[in-house]
């Protein structure tokens, strides 16, 4: 049996007074003997739950229809009918009449549902009688289980003449005193749903109602139960933007969607919050419940309690509430407020004084009125919202239009209800996005840089550090946020790398992240310091957007790339602003599908009929959908997968499933399906099998059930966050390492084993935990009084704006005055004592000479470091006495960093140096004893290669190379780059596991990440304006969108590892896209419908990549270059020179030259590059022979040269080869890379780009002459 998701209705229960006790009630009615204040006992009445309708023949393989689940069912009204017999036997009268009363069919109720408080909740203020009809009047529940699922209740109390409730009792002997005054009893029905559709669900309670107020109570029971029935064959619309409506006659009902799977149902009115509270009282409240307090809201309204609390709660997503949460509590329920944990709870304002009296540590907040208060104060003692978040949400807050009738004015008077619902719903929807995009926005202010001080692999997240870069006035706010549920569950998907709506904002709103580029201790800019001090300086991120700006090569740089995260001073109009400005993502237009009248009797026929209806309708609506409107295309799909799964159509919803996986991966329902193929029969299988796409779809589901046992039993840590702690105990290096990477200190393995050679200069090769405590204490101290240092306008003018203070000296004598040697990223410069002044010393690159001098005084010699610059005759010297052995190895280190950033255009050389320099600082401080100097020289690593291997890189590449990126920055140990691809404006890189990422190409600087599967990716192809295509090893097709930047469709024809893509155009103009996959298959597909049109396969060894050129398609594998008809016939083939058969070479890359019908190959184990004619294939008519290369991997055209990447066989680096196409002649030898040379691009012409293996894992941008 398949497992299906709920569906709209869960069950549908009536709530009321028992007939029995309705008649003696009626009976004191008429003898005056009833109290005017009488209240009853409120009972379950009814329970109507899903299947309603089940096939009269029975079959084991059935799937329950009308969207059920076959439930083990218990009666709920058979205890009590048991109860009451037993005590009416003291009672002769009422045992007479319970046994006259007609037997009634028992409550069947699904086994998930607990009623037991449910007559409570409907009736929270006691079910009371009435002598007038009272309108009716609607509230809102949520129940949570015990394992935090929540349910989502709507209720309806109308009234019901009690008279009319009891009409065959005149039939047994009784007779009304018509002349007395009538009595109203309330009845509640309430519809419980796994979803908060609290919209939806009252307008079908209100429909309800037209029909029960004409009908006879003998019908009561068979119209909900028919109304219940027709909610149940109510598919629930997919994430995405497809809505769902039906009519319940005389209104037609809709179904919002989600956003996306991981967003919540949003269905009710966002603003209402607005409405009850001022700005300031309203992020109050957000920041009461961001702190998890114990709060309490008070109404005279029950409705408004559900309807403000699920708003609060919406407005703080993706952050979700763990505690306690019953936003209704019944009178008799008081006694939930003394629980000891955070909840959030809601009760009627008549409670207010009791529970503020009786109870402690509560927060009273008075949604009627709109006020917050304490239980023991009328003030809160809380920390508020940190300010800049504040007032940026104010602001935009400020110029929100809440008022529908202002909305109405330029509008005639509608006449038609539904038309006048649709437009208000429009216009809900509208405001209801600004909201959620400014409470965003304030989620995101509040963290923002959270994930900056997270360390991924040993997810640690380093909250000391987090706390340091907060302001001081909102630190006590972050204390306590730090340490709740919320924030927990927060951090995990952060480590877990989840993309929300947090990640995607959080994203797009930050300044460009240069830190594929550069990466420094965390230090603000000394402009930012001196313009607000470091405790205002909240972004890490910011210090990163424009560092080493000047190294970068002169590509079209926007001058509009930093956008400031939090956007604090108002605009002078906000009235006329739109609210979410800066924040609007791409809007979808919204599509609602209209299903089909329900049938008229819910018989089983009747029930199948109205589902192939339905799919009638779904088929039509993916007919007339065009292949650009994709993601709609999916939700139809997805739809009627649905409905063909709950009509028994296995073999149909399989198909629509697989349909939608290839248009839409990220909505395809796992579990559903993977339900749907263990419940395939096995004829059904078997069929199943007969069809390729079905058979891969179950292949597909079977693997991935493989993947989560595999997962399962090795027992992830996706669930755990640990704060980083100090070592308890020795470290040998393994534990050193790990320790020194969760402390956010270094994460390169390479640095961190020199640290612990520095640690361990002369004793046991371990690290104590005082040694290690004492270390951190000094890094931070450190880090700490540099950030302290606020340097007046007159020394700021002098030095870069991005610049920062890593290090200040005591005070001292130096050649040129007495003061303090500041070191930043760029220079050693003197600031002078008293009135604080500048003084040159010479930036790093200028430096001729360091070494350690003495300096006579009186009788004594003292220790002196001095520093020639280029260029000035006399030399500095400062008197820096006992920490001159520091100074010269930490300005020696800076200089031959800054030599090496230099030669090799790579700014990470000058930011290494600098975490060396500072790493030497804290060992000598910490260690304190006559090695320390001696330990502190084990960290000098860039000065020891520059003093044992001359680091000059040859005339040629010095000119050719104009910057590096290193994209495994982050990353404990560089990773291959594996593919590169250049589209206008960006730089795709693919590294290792499936991660790709993408650059800014005017700033070279990492704008987007993502990943696609998680296996290795081996070609990339740019298809169209919004498609990139990447081929995988995992054999599928992944297509990212480069405006959403998300992948949400696969290709998943291929067999084997998808190896080549290529793209040309068809003999009708048409565009299509070739592929090819290591077993020999090629195929061909329309781009716009992504469908195979034809696909063929090629006997040889590992296909590795397919070319179009003048009709045929050209195919290169391991041993054999093919020339290919396009129907898939061999043409011609080119085979192996023979000198290279038989030995470990390959073909490794293929270059077509059309225009001079040449074609170009290279070998993995060959120093040639051989070139052939394209209308000669016996063998190559040239050979260009390499210098010094032991194999080459890859080549491009670029103008009228050809670029080979290779290997040194002499230095095992990588080296670029580049070569005139003309004269078939070695230009230049370019030495960029400390591994092979794997994969290079070329932009626009201007630039190549190349990456290299795992020793080197950077990306090397050269200019085209």
């Amino acid at each position: 049996m398949a497992e299906l998701p709920s569906g709209l209705l869960e069950a549908c229960v009536v709530v009321g007074a028992s007939s029995d006790k309705l008649r003696d009630i009626l009976q004191l009615h008429q003898q005056n003997k009833l109290n005017d204040h009488t209240v009853l006992e409120a009972e379950v009445l009814q329970v109507h739950a899903p299947p309603f309708v089940t096939k009269e023949t029975n079959s084991s393989q059935a799937i329950g229809p009308a969207f059920s689940r076959v439930q083990r069912r218990k009666s709920f009204i058979k205890k009590k009918r048991r109860d009451r017999a037993s005590e009416s036997l003291t009672n002769g009268d009422t045992a007479g009449r319970a046994e006259a009363s007609p037997a009634t069919e028992d409550i069947s109720v699904p086994k998930d549902l607990d009623l037991i408080a449910l007559p409570q909740l409907c009736f929270p203020g006691g079910l009371q009688l009435a002598a007038e009809q009272l309108e009716d009047n609607y509230h809102f529940l949520v129940f949570t289980d015990m394992f935090g699922n929540r349910t989502h209740g709507v209720v309806v109390q109308y009234y019901r003449d009690v008279q009319s409730c009891q009409e065959g009792a005149a039939q047994n002997g009784h007779r009304w005193n018509s002349s007395k005054s009538r009595l109203y009893t309330p009845f509640a029905v309430c519809i419980i749903s796994k979803f908060p559709y609290y919209n939806a669900l009252r307008d079908c309670l209100s429909c309800l109602l037209v029909q029960l107020r004409p009908a006879r109570h003998a019908d009561f029971e068979e119209t909900i139960k028919e109304f219940s029935a027709k909610l149940s064959l109510v598919p629930l619309p997919p994430p995405g933007q497809l809505h769902v409506s039906f009519s319940l006659r005389p209104l037609q009902v809709v179904l919002p969607s989600r956003d996306d799977p991981d967003s919540p149902v949003i269905d009710i009115d966002l603003h209402l919050p607005f409405l009850c509270f001022t700005h300031t009282g309203l992020l109050q409240v957000l920041s009461c419940l961001l702190q998890e307090q114990r709060l309490v809201f008070f109404s005279s309204d029950w409705a408004r309690l559900t309807l403000v609390a699920e708003s609060l709660l919406l407005y703080l997503q993706p952050l979700s509430w763990q505690q306690p949460y019953v936003p209704v509590l019944a009178r008799g329920m008081l006694d939930f407020l003394m629980a000891p944990t955070a909840f959030l709870m809601g009760c009627h304002i008549s409670h207010f004084e009791e529970v503020a009296a009786e109870t402690e540590d509560l927060i009273l907040v008075n949604v009627d009125d709109g006020t917050i208060q304490s239980s023991w104060s009328e003030t809160i003692d809380l920390p508020f919202i940190p300010l800049a978040a504040a007032e940026c949400f104010t602001s935009r807050a400020e110029s929100l239009q809440l008022h529908y009738d202002l909305e109405l004015c330029h509008l005639g008077v509608g006449t038609d209800a539904n038309t006048l619902r649709c437009q208000r719903r429009d216009w809900q929807r509208r405001l209801n996005t600004q909201i959620q995009n400014i409470s965003l926005e304030l989620v995101v202010n509040i963290f923002r840089g959270v994930q900056d001080f997270l360390n991924h692999e040993h997810r640690v997240f380093n909250s000391e550090e987090f706390l340091r870069t907060r302001d001081p006035g909102d630190q006590c706010f972050y204390k306590k946020v730090l340490d709740t549920h919320f924030f927990h569950s927060f951090l995990r998907d952060r480590l877990n790398r989840k993309q929300d709506s947090f990640s995607r904002m959080e994203q797009n709103t930050r300044s460009h992240r240069n830190r594929a580029m550069t990466e420094s201790p965390r230090r603000p800019p000394m402009s930012e310091l001196s313009r607000t001090g470091y405790n205002s300086y909240t972004s890490p991120n910011d210090r990163l957007s424009k560092r080493l700006g000047a190294s970068l090569p002169n590509l079209e740089q926007s001058g509009t790339d930093h956008v400031a995260p939090i956007v604090c001073s108002r605009p002078a109009s906000l009235r006329k602003m739109t609210p979410d400005i800066g924040l609007k993502f791409l809007q979808k237009s919204v599509k609602v599908f209209r299903l089909p009248e329900f049938p008229p009797p819910l018989a089983y026929h009747y029930v199948q009929n109205y589902y192939s209806d339905m799919v009638a309708l779904l088929g039509k609506a993916i007919n007339t959908t065009t292949s650009e409107e994709s993601a709609l295309l999916a939700r139809y799909h997805y739809l009627r997968g649905l409905v063909n799964t709950v009509s028994n159509r296995r073999l149909d919803a399989l198909e629509d499933f697989q349909s939608l996986y290839k248009t839409d991966s990220e909505i395809f329902p796992s579990q559903m399906v993977k339900s749907l193929v263990d419940s395939l029969p096995e004829s059904e299988r078997i069929q199943a099998d007969r069809r390729p796409e079905l058979k891969r779809l179950i292949s597909r589901v079977k693997r991935d059930q493989e993947r989560e046992r595999a997962r399962n039993s090795i027992g992830t840590e996706e669930g755990a966050v640990k704060r980083f702690q100090l070592p308890k105990k020795y470290m040998q290096l393994e534990e050193f390492v790990k320790c020194v990477q969760e402390s956010g200190i270094v994460k390169d393995q390479g640095t961190i084993h020199r640290l612990f050679d520095a640690l361990t200069v002369g004793h046991q090769k371990q690290v104590s935990p005082d040694l290690f405590r004492v270390f951190y204490t000094i890094w931070k101290e450190t880090e700490a009084e540099a950030q302290e240092v606020c340097l007046p306008s007159s020394v700021l003018e002098h030095i870069e704006p991005s610049e920062c203070v890593f290090k200040l000296s005591s005070s001292v004598k130096t050649s040129r005055g007495v003061g303090k040697i500041a070191m930043t990223q760029r220079r050693p410069f003197l600031l002078t004592d008293g009135r604080p002044g500048y003084v040159e010393v010479a930036q790093y690159r200028d430096l001729e000479e360091v070494k350690v001098s003495s300096a006579p005084f009186l009788l004594l010699r003292i220790p002196s470091l001095k520093l020639r610059v280029r260029g000035r005759k006399e030399a500095f010297e400062a008197n820096l006495k006992t920490e001159t052995e520091l100074w010269n190895l930490m300005v020696k280190e800076m200089w031959a960093g800054r030599n090496m950033a230099d030669q090799h255009k790579d700014p990470q050389y000058m930011q290494q140096a600098l975490t060396n320099a500072l790493l030497m600082d804290a060992a000598v401080g910490s260690l304190q004893n006559s090695k320390s100097i001696y330990a502190a020289s084990k960290l000098a690593h860039f000065d020891r290669i520059k003093m044992e291997v001359p680091m000059m890189v040859p005339k040629t590449t010095a000119e050719t190379l104009k910057h590096k990126i290193n994209p495994s920055l982050e990353l404990a140990a560089p990773q291959p780059v594996d593919v590169l691809l250049y589209t206008p404006g960006q730089l795709w890189v693919s590294v290792s596991g499936g991660k790709v990422m993408v650059f800014d190409a005017s700033s070279w600087s990492l704008t987007h990440t993502c990943h696609v599967g998680n296996a290795r990716l081996n070609c990339m192809l740019g298809v169209d304006k919004d498609q990139v295509w990447m081929g995988s090893e995992d054999s599928v097709i992944y297509i990212i969108s480069m405006v959403a930047m998300v992948c949400n469709r696969q290709l998943t024809e291929h067999r084997a590892e998808v190896t080549g893509l290529a793209l040309d155009t068809d003999k009708y103009s048409q565009k299509v896209a070739y592929s090819c996959s290591a077993e020999g298959a090629v195929m061909v597909w329309d781009i716009s419908t992504l469908q195979v049109k034809r696909h063929f396969r090629l006997s040889c060894d590992r296909l590795l990549s397919v070319f179009s050129c003048s009709g045929s398609l050209w195919c290169s594998s391991r041993d054999s270059i093919m020339e290919v008809w396009r129907n898939g016939s061999l043409k011609h083939r080119l085979n192996l020179p023979e000198q290279q058969k038989g030995s470990v070479s390959s073909f490794s890359s293929v270059l077509l030259l059309p225009e001079r019908e040449e074609l170009w190959s290279v070998c993995t184990g060959s120093a040639e590059v051989c070139i052939w004619s394209m209308k000669d294939h016996t063998k190559p008519f040239h050979r260009v022979t390499l210098q010094d290369c032991s194999g080459c991997y890859c080549l491009i055209k670029v103008k009228n040269q050809v670029w080979v990447g290779g290997f040194s066989r002499s230095s095992t680096k990588g080296k670029i080869y580049v070569l005139d196409t003309e004269r078939h002649q070695v230009l230049k030898e370019l030495h960029g890379h400390n591994d092979k040379v794997t994969a290079l691009c070329s932009a626009e012409d201007r630039y190549v780009l190349s990456g290299a293996g795992r020793h080197d894992g950077k990306i090397a941008i050269w200019k085209v002459e």
